[in-house]
């Protein structure tokens, strides 16, 4: 009974009255979707005119560039560290081989290939490693 009295006095009251206020002020935070996505990195704003050729491609155009910064910022992937073997001006030159059978062994990066002649291996972007067939 003590504990009944004790309540309804005005300080019990008061005491209860604020606790059910407090209850009732809970805030809730969003976080949102999720992680935000990082921006993409800048490419450079501007390369050397410093001359160390590079044969990058892009689909199926082959290009040489002066440079591997100069390559990778007109979106090209780099494929090798000098310049196309057709020489890849301009791009996607196309190689025109003789018909002369002399078969050879080429190389592209694990995969072994014969080719009928020399020609056609490096037209191809093998790289020769052996006469006659692999």
């Amino acid at each position: 009974m003590r504990f009944l009295a004790a309540i309804f006095s005005r300080q019990g009251f008061v005491v209860l009255f604020l606790s059910a206020v407090l209850a009732a002020c809970t805030v809730v935070v969003d976080d949102g979707p999720g992680p935000r996505p990082r921006p993409p990195r800048p490419g450079p704003q501007f390369c050397t005119k410093q001359y160390e050729p590079v044969c990058a491609r892009r689909g199926g155009d082959r290009q040489t560039f002066a440079n591997a910064c100069l390559a990778d910022r007109a979106g090209y992937r780099i494929v090798r560290d000098s310049p196309c073997r057709d020489g890849g001006e301009g791009g996607g030159e196309q190689t025109f081989c003789t018909r002369e059978y002399a078969p050879v062994c080429a190389r592209r990066g694990g995969e072994l290939r014969t080719f009928p002649n020399a020609c056609e291996a490096r037209a191809a972007d093998y790289r020769i490693v052996g006469g006659g067939r692999c």
